[in-house]
């Protein structure tokens, strides 16, 4: 069958190796740049040095930019693993009417277009005059992340032991206690990587940010785009390798975390 296809199996690996290089293509050539000693986009550097790292740090404003990005990053992850942890235990553990509906109305943020979603809450914040500030920034942030927290979330409780829960029940205690000292201890793993990928979401999150902030609540990725029109400074090649390192370190965290996870749970 195979051989009349002309499919070979042996050449997945290969395939896939050629993907992943094509897609850190991009990183090979930005972060070199980073260390170049220009004022101008140059491949390859012709002297390295950390210059431009310096420019990011002491002249000019993109640290103020970068710790209100850290700060709505911070506040909105939070505030979606407050909602999506007891929402996805609901949803994952109890049967009422209207449920399929909820869970559809929760997860819509994933199916519809992320421009719509902006232009709507630009409208809705414009209209409650409060577009602009860093809680609006931070709401928004939070409509983004929070159904990708209750998938995380809802599909760590399905991995659990439903027993434990029952025999919990049985004993009298209650839906909080439950959740509080039952699930919640059993579901760390994926409470972590719920919410260090909450953190990534809302730090990378450009167009929501654009629709929503000014100049005085721009976060860093709105300040990275708008010095590509504007500036074209070689300081967006620092930049972009300390959100490359961000963005790896967090990956890598989170594949330690349920790696450790997948072993605890081999070795029972």
């Amino acid at each position: 069958m195979s051989g009349r296809s002309g499919w070979k199996p042996e050449l997945v690996p290969s395939l896939a190796w050629c993907v992943y290089l094509f897609l850190l293509l991009p990183s090979f050539i930005v972060i070199p740049l980073s260390f170049s000693d220009s004022t101008e986009y140059v491949f390859p550097p012709k002297t390295y040095s950390l210059r431009l790292y310096s420019d990011f740090l002491f002249t000019s404003n993109w640290v103020e930019v970068s710790l209100r990005s850290l700060q709505v990053a911070l506040i909105a992850a939070t505030i979606a693993m407050v909602i999506a942890v007891p929402g996805a235990y609901v949803l994952a553990r109890t049967e009422f009417p209207g449920k399929a509906l909820l869970k559809t109305i929760l997860l819509s943020p994933i199916l519809v277009p992320i421009v719509v979603i902006a232009l709507g809450l630009y409208l809705y914040f414009s209209l409650l005059r409060v577009s602009g500030t860093i809680g609006s920034v931070v709401l928004a942030h939070t409509v983004y992340v929070v159904p990708f927290v209750i998938i995380t979330i809802s599909a760590g409780i399905n991995q659990l032991d439903e027993n434990l829960e029952r025999v919990t029940t049985i004993m009298g205690a209650s839906r909080f206690r439950i959740l509080w000292s039952v699930v919640l201890p059993q579901l760390k793993p994926s409470l972590i990587s719920a919410a260090l990928f909450a953190f990534l979401m809302s730090f990378d999150e450009v167009v929501l940010s654009w629709f929503v902030t000014t100049a005085s609540t721009m976060t860093l990725p709105v300040k990275m785009y708008s010095s590509i029109q504007w500036e074209s400074s070689p300081v967006l090649a620092a930049v972009s390798t300390i959100l490359t390192v961000l963005s790896v370190f967090v990956c890598l965290l989170v594949a330690w975390v349920t790696g450790g996870k997948a072993r605890s749970g081999s070795g029972n």
